[in-house]
């Protein structure tokens, strides 16, 4: 199955450059086993040690969290859309006359 792989601004870097990418893939695990396997930097940054999408990576099948369908396992169909969205922390603590203010 043809599915498009949208590739987030800060992992661009990783994945030359490009916005999204297609591949053939029959699972959610398969489509970015071989997105990692045609860019090789880009696993550390999707993948833990053991092999397991890092927490802080959402990937969402035409909008839809695989979290809450099959994980990796969720079939895809030609012309599905994968997007990987990593998570955004950030904000900052100042010294206030109380204790730390947060934004």
């Amino acid at each position: 199955m043809a599915v498009k792989v949208i590739v987030p601004a800060p992992l661009r870097q990783y994945a030359g450059k490009q916005d999204s990418v297609e591949v053939n893939a029959r699972t959610v695990a398969e489509a970015l086993s071989t997105l990692t396997s045609q860019y090789g930097d880009l696993r550390r940054h999707l993948f833990t040690d053991e092999g397991k999408i890092r927490s802080f990576v959402n990937v969402y099948l035409n909008d839809e969290d695989i979290r809450y369908l099959q994980k990796e396992l969720t079939p895809l169909k030609d012309n599905d859309v994968l997007s990987i969205v990593p998570s955004i922390a950030g904000g900052a603590c100042l010294a206030g006359g109380a204790g730390l203010e947060c934004t």
